[in-house]
C-alpha cells in the first residue's frame, strides 16, 4: 500500500472510530434518561417560575420549607373520580394560603364514572377558587386501562361534560394535564381550546409542542426539603415563560372565608 492509500485509509479508521464514540455515547445518553439516571430537562427550564404538583403521597407540607426554596406556584390533588377525596388535600389547602405560593386544586379524571358526578365531587371538595388557580384536571391510563385503554369516544364524552360543570361554575377554561400518547390519542382533536399542562419527563416539552403549552411537568423525581410522606420524590413544573401566572389566577368577586376550605 503507497502512503496516500495508508493514510487515506488512516482517516478512514479514524472517521469510523468517532462515529462510532458518538453513536455509543447517544445510546448510553439515551439509556441513562430512560432509566432515570440523566434529567437533560434540567438544562432547557431556564428562568421560569417553578412549581410542583402533590397529592397524598407527600403527606402534609410544610408549605414555607417550600417557598423558601423557590417554589413559586403549586398544584395538589383535591379528588378523584366521583367520590374519592385526597386524604391531605384539606391541610395542605389551609397552609398553602400562609404563604406567598400560588395554590390550585387538581381532579384525577376516571374513567369508570360520569363526567357531572365528578364535576360535582370537585366543587363540592374544593368550593371556592378565588384568589387560587384555575382548575386542572389529569387524564392518564391507570390500573386495567394502561394495557386495555377505553374507547376514546367514551373518554372525551364524559371529560366534556366534567369540563363544562366547571367552566360553568368558576367561569374559567380548566388546565388540562396529560402526556403526549394521551393528548394525542384522548384530547388533540376536541379540546385544543384549553390551556395545556404537559408531562414530558424525558425531553423538552417544546420538541412536541412548541409554544402551546402552560404549565410543563419536566420532572418526577425531585428532592426538596418539606414534606414527610411515604414518596420520597415531588413532581418539578415550570410555566411557561411566555406566560403569566397572575393570568392562571381567578380573580375575587366575593369575600371569601379563608378559614372554610369550602368558602
Amino acid at each position: 500500500m503507497n502512503k496516500l492509500g495508508f493514510i487515506k485509509l488512516r482517516t478512514l479508521v479514524l472517521d469510523l472510530f468517532l462515529l462510532a464514540l458518538v453513536v455509543g455515547g447517544i445510546f448510553v445518553g439515551y439509556t441513562l434518561v430512560r432509566e432515570r439516571k440523566l434529567f437533560i430537562n434540567e438544562w432547557f427550564i431556564g428562568n421560569g417560575l417553578r412549581g410542583v404538583d402533590i397529592s397524598s403521597y407527600q403527606g402534609e407540607v410544610d408549605m414555607k420549607s417550600l417557598a423558601n426554596q423557590g417554589v413559586r406556584f403549586i398544584y395538589m390533588k383535591a379528588t378523584e373520580g366521583s367520590n374519592h377525596v385526597d386524604k391531605t388535600f384539606e391541610a395542605n389547602w389551609l397552609n398553602v394560603a400562609k404563604t406567598d405560593i400560588k395554590a390550585g386544586a387538581y381532579h384525577f379524571f376516571s374513567f369508570e364514572s360520569g363526567g357531572e358526578t365528578q364535576a360535582d365531587n370537585y366543587i363540592r371538595t374544593v368550593g371556592s377558587l378565588d384568589e387560587r388557580l384555575i382548575p386542572a384536571v389529569d387524564v392518564e391510563l391507570y390500573g386495567k386501562f394502561t394495557t386495555n385503554p377505553p374507547e376514546k369516544d367514551a373518554v372525551t364524552k364524559q371529560l366534556k361534560i366534567f369540563l363544562a360543570v366547571l367552566e360553568d361554575k368558576y367561569k374559567v377554561k380548566p388546565l388540562v394535564y396529560a402526556q403526549k400518547d394521551i393528548y394525542d390519542k384522548y384530547l388533540r382533536e376536541d379540546f385544543k381550546e384549553y390551556p395545556l399542562w404537559i408531562r414530558n419527563v424525558y425531553y423538552p416539552v417544546f420538541m412536541d409542542f412548541g409554544e402551546n403549552w402552560t404549565l410543563w411537568q419536566y420532572k418526577d423525581r425531585g428532592e426538596l426539603e418539606g414534606y414527610k410522606g411515604d414518596e420520597k420524590y415531588i413532581d418539578l413544573n415550570i410555566l411557561n415563560p411566555n406566560k403569566n401566572l397572575d393570568d392562571l389566577i381567578i380573580k375575587a368577586t366575593e369575600k371569601t372565608n379563608s378559614n372554610n376550605i369550602k368558602q
